[in-house]
């Protein structure tokens, strides 16, 4: 008999930590997981499930309109959120009981509370007088909304907070303009409520490639969202209904509710983990290895918590590698190029690959391919609406570097285009393919003409 009561135990019961604890146990190991508040983690409790169910609900507004050049007629059109997210909230019930029977199938024990470690092989549960024991623990307790510290901030909603309201505000001031700052911006202005975002830097979606960003804010400000860059928050304060923030620039804006989209925050405050040797990063992050262990050989990390790639396929990616290298005598290491992204606002924005300032930065010579044009349904619509998309090649190779979509569909295009990509395709080999006529995909493969910049990155677009 082992001298421990478990071979693996797993704090935190998001993506990463429910793939490694089934994995495990369907080989037999012993695996036990604890899980402070509801099986499924982030993602599909407070994250990813719940908020593209919201655009979705968001779009049909638009969709509904559109549909009049169509043919279709309707009357006394209206939407009424607590339906809405009645109906969210049924679905991320049912998603949660689907995931604590995949674990309880496999036969993993199931601890709802919250767990800390006490050493290399210990962990402790509140409700149990002695610690339990592992050879291996692993960390999945994924990250939490950053709220920045401004004079008011205990007025400021996160994320989270976005999925327990009962009514819909009339109007938001979100702060931040990342991916999550800019989706529940798409999502609120496609219910009908005034959007504002504030935004320190000079352009939403950093790290994006620039004509994405410049298309997609370009394509918010036309439906209406007040974005408003090189915006510092001094303070948030209560004025009567709403709220007002102030402004480090000068003047101020004012709203129902603010909610703040700052970035995520590894969870690992009081996890004890430096007591047991962790060594944690500059946000409090785990510091892995290639392989996804900590500074003590016993303690292994995955998915948001270790500050990498804070995507849900990624945690389930490294839950399977650590599974891999320590019970199937298999090392991996987990590969993150060539992940694609997704943005779920209106328009959709779908990336994979190098951005063109990345490229530039890395290669010697890169060949640019855009095209911009309207969807087919606009043309009968009438909404204005633009899809763009661009091929970043590297010229010596003829590989194709990036490809960034802006439009309908476009994390769905992107998915294929990211296999490809990890095989090495190149820009002939687009050329080749036959194209799927009518359709927005097609483009990818009927781009001929480069794109010829005035200065080294910016310019104006050239349809094809």
């Amino acid at each position: 008999m082992s001298e421990y009561d478990y071979d693996l135990f797993v704090i935190g019961a998001g993506s990463g930590g429910v793939r490694a604890a089934r994995l495990a146990a369907e080989l037999g190991k012993r695996v036990g997981i604890a899980e402070e508040y509801r099986i499924g983690g982030t993602c599909v409790i407070r994250g990813c499930v719940p908020k593209k169910l919201l655009v979705y609900g968001s779009r049909y507004g638009g969709e509904i309109e559109d549909a009049r050049s169509f043919g279709w007629a309707y009357e006394d059109l209206r939407f009424d959120w607590p339906t809405l997210i009645h109906n969210v909230h049924r679905e991320v019930d049912r998603l949660n009981a689907v995931y604590t029977r995949t674990l309880e199938k496999a036969g993993v024990d199931r601890f709802l509370t919250r767990a800390t470690v006490e050493g290399p092989h210990t962990v402790h549960l509140p409700d149990r007088d002695q610690p339990i024991s592992a050879e291996y623990v692993l960390i999945a307790t994924g990250s939490h909304p950053a709220i920045p510290d401004v004079p008011g901030k205990e007025h400021l909603i996160s994320s989270n907070e976005c999925f327990q309201l009962e009514h819909l505000p009339e109007s938001i001031v979100i702060i931040g303009a990342g991916y999550i700052g800019m989706e529940f911006a798409s999502i609120f202005a496609g219910l009908g409520v005034a959007v504002t975002v504030l935004h320190r830097g000079e352009q939403i979606l950093r790290d994006f490639d620039s004509d994405l960003r410049d298309g997609l804010a370009e394509a918010m400000r036309d439906r209406g969202v007040d974005l408003r860059m090189n915006a510092n928050v001094q303070s948030i304060e209560p004025a009567g209904d709403c709220y007002r923030v102030a402004l480090k620039e000068g003047g101020s804006v004012s709203a129902s509710l603010v909610m703040a989209a700052t970035g995520r925050v590894p969870n690992t405050k009081d996890l004890g983990l430096q007591r047991a040797g962790v060594e944690l990063g500059w946000n409090g992050h785990v510091v892995v290895d290639d392989y996804s262990k900590s500074s003590v050989d016993s303690i292994y990390a995955v998915g948001d918590v270790t500050d990498r790639v804070q995507l849900t396929p990624v945690a389930i990616r490294e839950g399977t590698a650590f599974v891999e290298t320590i019970f199937e005598d298999n090392p991996k290491v987990m590969d993150y190029a060539f992940i694609p992204t997704a943005v779920f606002t209106e328009p959709e924005i779908g990336t994979v690959g190098l951005t063109e300032e990345q490229a530039r930065d890395r290669c010697r010579v890169i060949d640019i391919f855009k095209a911009s044009f309207r969807p087919m349904r606009a043309t009968i619509s009438g909404r204005n609406e633009k899809v763009m998309m661009k091929l970043v090649i590297d010229a010596e190779s003829d590989k194709v570097l990036g490809v960034h979509v802006l439009g309908p569909d476009a994390a769905e295009i992107v998915q294929m285009a990211a296999i490809a990509l990890r095989l090495g395709v190149t820009k002939a080999q687009f050329d080749t393919t036959m194209a799927l006529h009518p359709s927005i995909a097609e483009e990818l493969v009927t781009m001929r003409h480069r794109w010829e910049a005035p200065s080294p990155i910016k310019g104006s677009d050239a349809a094809a």
